[in-house]
């Protein structure tokens, strides 16, 4: 008798779920209660964010304050300057995305379509330094930008988020380009059009949920980074960012909790709506890089 699959295996329980009511009722229960506990310390600091230090102290761990407030909002946005820090992480996220997209797919490509000798060596280097912490490269990063007079910089601070291994970003884009069909790549160089051309005219545009997904990772590796910005900000706080702007709200003798939670709110809101935007795209990038 021929053993089944796991994924045979799963659709066969899952049909014994829907034939079971009870059973069921009893899985959606359960999964219910963890997206309760999973998203409950996000209500939370939303809640917090519209009470008052004394309340936010004496009433614990209710979602319900007694009065809504905005204060904290407008004392973040306005008094604590996360106004200009919101627009300096977005033109740097802007940025450190537009490179990260430039560089990891044409990458992706070259070890995908194209012959050279030692390939299989870099892609195995280039997995290892996957493994490397990111805060062991921040002094060597930092001491090539100053000698490059990048320190201080929003094009520095871009050039050090988007200047990483990547190595994930790389890997989905040469996965996706392996399994894209041979003759599109044949019907170009046909037709006449160059390497580059074909990646940029024909590969490119085809990837797209791909690049759904690296537009994803990298917005929220590089919107809630927090060394980078701090170290290249010394001497330049005009282009401190918002992880960097909510150390304000903690001094050496108190702490602003409502504050914190109302700025941790103002930068959660667009790391929300880019994955409600995009996990279409995100869901199906994964899964068309990574299936066999």
């Amino acid at each position: 008798m021929k053993k089944m699959d796991f994924k045979t295996r799963c659709q066969g329980w899952a049909f014994k779920i829907r034939r079971t009511p009870v059973r069921y009722c009893v899985l959606a229960l359960a999964l219910l209660l963890v997206t309760l506990i999973w998203i409950y310390p996000f209500f939370w600091m939303v809640s917090a964010s519209m009470k008052t230090t004394t309340e936010l102290f004496s009433k614990g761990l209710d979602l319900i304050p007694d009065q809504f407030s905005l204060d904290s909002y407008y004392d973040a946005w306005i008094k604590g300057g996360f106004s200009d820090y919101f627009m300096n992480s977005v033109v740097t996220t802007i940025g450190a995305i537009a490179v990260v997209l430039l560089r990891c797919s044409s990458c992706g490509y070259i070890l995908s379509q194209a012959s050279f000798k030692g390939k299989g060596l870099y892609i195995t280097i280039l997995v290892a330094t996957f493994f490397i912490p990111h805060g062991t490269t921040i002094i060597p990063v930092s001491q090539i930008s100053t000698s490059l007079g990048l320190m201080g910089t929003r094009i520095g601070v871009i050039l050090a988020l988007a200047g990483g291994g990547q190595v994930m970003a790389v890997m989905l884009y040469k996965s996706f380009f392996d399994k894209t069909p041979r003759s599109l790549y044949e019907a170009g160089v046909i037709d006449g059009a160059s390497f580059p051309r074909i990646f940029f005219s024909i590969m490119l545009p085809m990837s797209g949920p791909v690049t759904a997904t690296v537009t994803i990772l990298t917005f929220m590796n590089s919107w809630n980074n927090l060394l980078v910005p701090l170290v290249f900000m010394m001497g330049n706080p005009e282009i401190k960012t918002l992880p960097v702007g909510m150390m304000a709200f903690s001094g050496a003798y108190a702490t602003d909790w409502a504050g914190m939670a109302a700025a941790s709110t103002i930068t959660l809101i667009p790391v929300i709506v880019c994955y409600i935007c995009l996990q279409k795209y995100f869901i199906s990038g994964v899964a068309g890089a990574v299936k066999e």
